[in-house]
């Protein structure tokens, strides 16, 4: 037992020795690591200290020292370089703050003054809408509204007044009823049928129908013989029949008595008998009358009632349309002939083929005085003939049988197409009035001046008894040259002097009277109603306007504003306030002015505003407020207000200085580009509404939503695919300016803007920006149409053109057809069309703005104007147009009108134009 414990008391002893030795050894590792720095520390911290400020070792040093080194001083410099920005941008931060507090003062100070100006500006609008009210309130006590008079008929059984002592005593202050054509009576007319009395089987087929077809197309005829204000009766021309001998007069006056409304004494009635032939019976010869007007081509002195009966124009074309590639051209001037002529009359010319030769007029003057001056004229015609001054054709034996006619007249030799032929080469062509003076208007004479009139020959009327077509209402020496007999001797001399400018406005004069008074069977019927309601001075008719078949559609969001359209710059083309939509004022004929335009309605030929406003039709336009008047004269409206500056570009000013204008954009199919065209109008100044035209017969998608530009789009449906749908008069379009565009067409609302203020300082012009012109081929010996760039123009595109709503109504109801049938039929040339009947009507150029050649919008899809053939049709349609008109009525020009504010860029190798501004 002792043995094993001693030896564990052994093995105990070292352990504990080995504990202390580790417990010694990590005291002084302690002791090292932590006193040891301390001592060593606080031992040179002690020598630095005695050794003073220069000697110290381990202490900090003066900046000098450490800057000695470059680098050293380069940090150094940027050091301070970044001290200073800092003081200067905390300096900059300072004043910031201060200038940001002022402006936060002035802010609230502007607020506050809107505030202020908000209240003044209702306070002001509630002035206004209280002065309106009192104003309107004063209008209607001051001005109330006036209603037409009602309307008084007479009584069925109405006897009339007694009829007049002689016939020759009939005018129209005593022998027609005014009372039955009130000025607001619209002029009633009732025709009687050519079946309700006897000798109606009688009349000439083709003059019935003819006249039957004038008679379903005029505005004025009505069914309602009550309200009637003028009753008309056809009493020839009577087909000629062995079997059936004419009426004796007094027959004839019994059967005019048993007229249903012929009322005793016939009064307000007029019997029109309408020649086919140069031999027409008198049919109403040593008829009385009574108190009924008698319309036809031939009269005696004793029978014809000056300012009552009417002579009228012979109807050679009764059913059918004039072919004007059958009509020769107006130019040149001067023909191979200077005056032809071809008849025959067999007193005059026994008298003229004696062995004696003729006295002279010195001679016959020392006797009595010659009845008839007929044998001079052959004599002397002759003599010019045999000349050879001149080429000339005088004929008077007929080749072939004459045409019968009246006695002391000259008859028709030949058919008629031979005489045209003739008269086609002839500059002027001599008429011959009967050598009867009493004789004052015949048939044969009519169809001499209808047949020159239609080929361009101006008639030479030797006599100054004869009564020409509508004289009265006509001024006839625009286009006809009215000779006496007894200076025959000097008509070579004469004609002669006339310089060819007389010479073509004399042409085309007469060729105007031809087409708008004789050339068909309506115009006829349309000339003798016009003459007679003018005579009792009631109003026309308004002409009719296309009713708009409107297509529904929805509208999308609101459009925005292409910077491109709207940028314009520094100018201010709008007003400040967006103005609803108005339209242009409106009225019909003033009832004061129709006396005072008579010869306005019928004389003038082409010219301003003469050629159509006043055809047989006699259309009083609804827009026709500005077209009063003569030359380029408009009535104005108001007037402007003045200024210049600010004041001047936020107003239109002028004589009429609130005005707007509708957009007509034509469109097929292209529903991407109309959506786009229309979002570029959103925001257009004095814009009133737009009329798009859906020339497609497949309606719009019913998915498509339509942009909302602020004011009206009118979807218009169209009865088929034409061209001529975009100058259709449109009732929608209630402003007088109208811009034409298209679909596809690209422009800036300052060019529309510009292009409008130019077209009302020339109202009567197209005025718009892609210009083009006509040019001479002198190899084919036809007109070129020509699209490249030039510093000459003759027409305006109106695919992007303003114009008067005017001329869509003569494009639609005036314009020859067969110009709106050569349109449909090449589905082009509308633009050619409009710009030959404005020049046509104005005689003069159109006015191209800016310096545009072109409008398309950029990535739109390819027109029909990119197909090969385009340029192939527009040549062919202007060939055709030119002999539809007989003429060039295009004009060239080199006026541009551009504003100060439009830059003209040209390439390097084109020459500048002028322009004017």
């Amino acid at each position: 037992m002792q043995r094993s414990g001693g030896i564990v008391g052994n093995s105990g002893q070292p352990w504990v020795l080995r504990r202390v030795r580790l417990t010694w050894l990590s005291f002084m590792l302690f002791f090292i690591l932590v006193f040891f720095p301390l001592i060593a520390h606080y031992y040179l911290t002690t020598i630095d200290e005695a050794g003073g400020p220069d000697k110290r070792i381990f202490g900090p040093r003066p900046g000098g020292e450490l800057c000695e080194a470059k680098h050293v001083q380069d940090l150094c410099r940027i050091r301070e370089s970044v001290s200073e920005e800092l003081l200067q941008l905390e300096a900059k931060r300072q004043e910031l703050n201060g200038e940001i507090a002022r402006l936060n003062l002035r802010i609230e100070a502007c607020k506050r003054s809107i505030d202020s100006a908000k209240q003044d500006l209702l306070q002001l609008k509630n002035v206004i809408s209280q002065t309106e009210h009192s104003y309107k309130e004063l209008m209607a006590q001051n001005q109330p509204k006036l209603s037409l008079p009602v309307r008084l008929l007479p009584d069925k059984d109405d006897p009339g007044y007694p009829p007049p002592k002689s016939a020759q005593n009939c005018r129209l202050h005593t022998c027609f009823d005014y009372a039955r054509c009130p000025l607001t009576s619209g002029f009633p007319v009732y025709v009687y049928d050519t079946g309700s009395y006897s000798w109606g089987e009688k009349l000439d087929p083709l003059v019935k129908q003819g006249f039957a077809s004038s008679v379903k197309s005029s505005v004025y005829v009505t069914d309602n013989p009550n309200i009637a204000c003028l009753y008309i009766v056809l009493v020839g021309e009577i087909q000629e029949s062995p079997s059936s001998p004419p009426a004796s007069p007094l027959d004839l006056e019994k059967q005019l008595k048993v007229l249903p409304y012929w009322r005793l004494d016939g009064h307000n009635h007029l019997l029109v008998h309408l020649s086919r032939k140069s031999l027409t019976q008198n049919f109403l010869y040593n008829v009385s009358t009574g108190r009924a007007a008698v319309a036809q081509s031939t009269f005696f002195e004793h029978q014809y009632r000056e300012g009552f009966d009417m002579v009228v124009s012979p109807l050679v074309h009764a059913l059918s349309e004039p072919n004007f590639l059958e009509v020769p051209p107006q130019v040149p001037v001067k023909r191979k002939y200077l005056f032809t002529f071809q008849g025959e009359k067999v007193e005059s010319l026994r008298s003229s083929l004696l062995e004696a030769p003729p006295q002279s007029f010195e001679e016959e003057m020392e006797g009595d005085p010659p009845a008839d001056y007929d044998d001079r004229i052959i004599g002397t015609l002759k003599a010019v003939q045999d000349s050879h001054l001149d080429q000339v054709l005088v004929e008077f034996t007929c080749k072939n049988q004459p045409k019968p006619s009246l006695p002391t007249e000259w008859t028709l030799c030949g058919e008629r197409e031979d005489r045209l032929e003739v008269l086609k080469v002839s500059t002027f062509a001599l008429v011959i009035s009967p050598g009867d003076v009493q004789l004052v208007a015949s048939a044969g004479c009519s169809m001499r001046l209808f047949e020159a009139l239609e080929v361009g020959a101006i008639p030479v009327v030797l006599g100054d008894h004869s009564k020409l077509p509508y004289h009265h209402l006509i001024r006839w020496s625009e286009a006809v040259i009215m000779v006496p007999k007894p200076r025959i001797t000097e008509l070579h001399f004469l004609l002669r002097s006339i310089s060819d400018n007389d010479l073509l406005a004399m042409r085309r004069q007469g060729r105007f009277l031809w087409e708008t008074y004789f050339s068909t069977s309506e115009s006829i019927f349309g000339t003798i109603l016009a003459g007679v309601r003018t005579s009792i001075q009631i109003p026309a008719a308004p002409i009719r306007e296309e009713p708009a078949q409107e297509i529904p559609h929805k509208a999308g969001k609101l459009a925005g504003t292409d910077a491109n359209m709207a940028d314009n710059g520094d100018l201010d083309l709008g007003p400040v306030e967006v103005e609803p939509p108005y339209a242009s004022p409106r009225f019909l004929r003033n009832f004061t002015y129709t006396a005072a335009d008579v010869y306005h309605t019928w004389n003038r030929a082409p010219g301003p505003f003469h050629l159509f406003p006043h055809t047989p039709l006699d259309p009083v336009l609804p827009s026709e407020a500005k077209f009063l008047g003569s030359g380029t004269g408009f009535r104005p409206i108001g007037g402007g207000s003045g200024g210049s500056g600010k004041e001047f570009q936020a107003a239109l000013g002028g004589n009429v200085p609130r005005e707007q204008f509708t957009v007509v954009m034509l469109t097929y199919e292209r529903e991407e580009v109309l959506m786009n065209s229309l979002e570029r109008l959103n925001g257009l100044p004095y814009l009133n509404k737009v009329v798009v035209v859906w020339n497609s017969p497949k309606p719009p998608s019913d998915d498509l939503l339509w942009p909302d530009i602020g004011l009206p789009i009118v979807v218009v449906r169209t009865e088929k695919n034409s061209l001529n749908n975009r100058f259709l008069p449109w009732d929608a379009v209630e402003t007088e300016a109208i811009l034409s565009i298209d679909d596809d067409a690209h422009l800036r609302h300052d060019e529309i803007m510009f292009g409008f203020r130019v077209w009302r300082e020339a109202r009567d012009r197209i005025v718009g920006f892609p210009g083009r012109f006509h040019a001479w081929d002198v190899n084919h010996q036809s007109w070129l149409y020509n699209s490249n760039y030039s510093c000459e123009l003759s027409m305006v595109l109106t695919g992007a053109a303003f114009f008067h709503k005017y001329y869509a109504y003569l494009y639609s109801y005036v314009m020859p057809q067969a110009i709106r049938d050569m349109v449909d039929e090449y589905i082009n040339c509308e633009d050619i069309a409009m710009n030959f009947l404005v020049s046509h009507i104005t005689r003069k150029p159109p006015i191209k703005v800016t310096s545009r050649w072109t409008f398309r919008c950029p990535g739109c899809p390819q027109a029909l104007s990119h197909d090969d053939s385009h340029f192939h049709e527009r040549h062919k349609c202007i060939n055709f147009f030119v002999k539809v008109y007989g003429y060039m009525p295009l004009l060239y020009t080199q006026f541009r009108v551009d504003s100060v504010l439009f830059k003209t860029r040209l390439p390097h190798d084109k020459t500048k134009c002028f322009k004017f501004i």
